[in-house]
């Protein structure tokens, strides 16, 4: 997958890109040189978030859609979204209308912010809506973001109470503690995949594993940083994180500019030179696929 959210501010800084030209570029480069690497691998636009027709539409026009084999939609219409859940197959006819392309749920989750009953509620009505209506669908996510590190997202406490909801979107909370959730997943696997993304050296890496294997887990999405590339000991760390997720079929996130790559010194920067972050993605590519 080339990048994530694409279309949302918080990780893609279309002020310095309002046409999404740089990001289109960015993208054939990309898949080009992944290709060069293996022409058997399946190549995924980043996951919009908000589920727009429009953008799908530009990236068409702008010669992107030409250049991958699958479009993914994110949705989170019990805590982000202004729809509701039972517009998810809605959802994704509208972008099936502009696109000739498969459509995959990449990010679709419910926090336990309010309540642990209404993620619990929004895992069963998700999966009788999308199961069987896209050929993958990842849960997000296994465990909640823990309260120290900060959640990727450009306006951080200003947003509110749904700055907040970044930090219960897990089936498991930060010290491990199932919730009312987790006891039902398994009922949906392996249809429902999860998507976890790992910090750098996480240390809830084994117990994801260990975590997803017993619910019956066999889609996994998740990240590898094109920032965390520049820090010391990251191919190290990436290769920690790929053995350990050796006996899934993962879809892997290509996406955050390093500062020094960027036109702005922020992860969601346009780089100076697209031949960068394709450069990255082929080395990743020839190194775990």
């Amino acid at each position: 997958m080339l990048w994530n959210e694409p279309n949302n501010l918080s990780h893609w800084d279309f002020e310095l890109d309002p046409e999404w030209t740089t990001y289109s570029e960015m993208v054939r480069v990309a898949s080009d040189a992944v290709r060069a690497e293996n022409r058997e691998l399946t190549q995924v636009l980043g996951g919009i978030s908000p589920i727009d027709p429009a953008f799908i539409e530009r990236m068409q026009r702008q010669g992107v859609l030409e250049k991958i084999d699958v479009v993914a939609v994110h949705g989170f219409p019990l805590d982000w979204n202004h729809w509701q859940i039972h517009e998810w197959p809605a959802k994704l006819d509208e972008i099936r209308a502009v696109t000739r392309h498969p459509v995959w749920v990449s990010e679709v989750g419910v926090s336990t912010f309010g309540a642990e009953e209404v993620q619990e509620f929004g895992l069963e009505r998700t999966a009788q809506l999308l199961i069987g209506k896209s050929d993958r669908v990842h849960w997000y996510s296994l465990y909640d973001l823990p309260r120290a590190w900060p959640a990727t997202t450009r306006h951080r406490e200003a947003e509110g109470s749904s700055y907040y909801r970044h930090f219960y979107m897990g089936l498991l909370r930060e010290d491990g503690a199932p919730k009312l959730a987790l006891r039902r997943f398994h009922e949906y696997t392996p249809a429902l995949g999860i998507c976890q993304w790992f910090h750098f050296e996480d240390p809830r890496l084994d117990s994801a594993v260990q975590w997803m294997k017993e619910l019956g887990v066999k889609h996994v999405r998740t990240g590898l940083s094109w920032a965390d590339s520049h820090r010391e000991n990251a191919d190290a760390w990436f290769d920690r994180q790929m053995k350990a997720l050796a006996d899934f079929d993962v879809t892997l996130t290509y996406c955050f500019t390093p500062e020094s790559c960027g036109v702005r010194a922020h992860h969601t920067s346009p780089p100076q030179r697209v031949e960068e972050f394709a450069d990255f993605c082929a080395r990743m590519t020839r190194r775990y696929a």
